[in-house]
């Protein structure tokens, strides 16, 4: 594994062509993260954003990088890792080979706020604890666990309604309406949490699924679209973001046809 992640990075590093990552990051996710600048700004916060990527490491949507496929979720082609552990043993190294800083360095500078994912938490769980011994304000969308330290708000499906998008996105557009709540300055106060709480309270709905099905050369089509929008996304994204559209597609037939599309 060290070994290999010494190899990736060199080869991030000495590429000749590279993009901005503002430029290289597409979909409903990116939209809306570049976006929290915003929201956090109208709260009153000046906020930087950074980029947590299996294939960089931490870097600031600034920075500039080749264009790469690499992603933490299993059983995925570009999967850099087959188990949480060998994820997080990735993260570790990558860090060492390309990333620009730690969560533990941010957290020291000022409160911090992160949507991740259940993977990728899983994959940077070592800086999340670093991150919470030392940060003043730490707060979490998504993730898998709870860190004594870091305040964390699990993915609640059920405002989707409210927010509207997809599950890929939920998480960071309930990160820019946290702003919204946001009292006296303050990121995680009593007060901006009771806010909302009685917030997510009221608009919270369980989802009722009507879809519809879908034509093999339909879901051909989708999945070629989508992994063009979206690199490095999983087969496992890509059914849920499927579903989320409204359209039907059973588990397995989707796996048939998506590894007689990618290969």
């Amino acid at each position: 594994m060290k070994e290999r992640a010494a190899l990736w990075s060199e080869r991030i590093n000495s590429a000749a062509h590279t993009h901005s990552l503002a430029e290289l990051y597409r979909g409903d996710h990116w939209t809306q993260a570049r976006r929290l600048s915003e929201a956090a700004a109208q709260a009153g916060f000046k906020a930087d954003l950074w980029v947590a990527s299996a294939g960089l490491g931490l870097q600031p949507v600034s920075a500039s990088a080749p264009s790469y496929a690499a992603t933490f979720s299993t059983r995925h082609a570009d999967s850099v890792a087959t188990t949480p552990e060998d994820g997080a043993l990735w993260w570790s190294q990558l860090q060492e080979g390309t990333g620009r800083a730690t969560l533990q360095e941010l957290g020291k500078a000022s409160p911090v706020l992160l949507v991740l994912s259940e993977t990728y938490a899983k994959a940077m769980e070592a800086e999340l604890r670093a991150l919470a011994d030392v940060a003043s304000e730490a707060l979490l969308f998504g993730g898998v666990e709870e860190i004594a330290g870091i305040q964390r708000v699990p993915a609640d499906a059920g405002l989707r309604r409210t927010l509207g998008g997809t599950l890929t996105s939920l998480n960071v557009r309930m990160a820019a309406t946290w702003f919204q709540h946001c009292q006296e300055g303050q990121l995680t106060s009593t007060a901006t949490s009771d806010s909302w709480n009685k917030w997510a309270a009221s608009e919270s709905r369980p989802e009722q699924h009507n879809r519809r099905p879908m034509t093999d050369d339909q879901v051909i089509a989708f999945i070629r679209r989508e992994t063009s929008a979206h690199p490095g996304i999983s087969r496992t994204r890509l059914l849920r973001l499927l579903r989320d559209g409204g359209q039907a597609c059973e588990q397995s037939r989707f796996a048939n046809l998506y590894i007689k599309t990618m290969g």
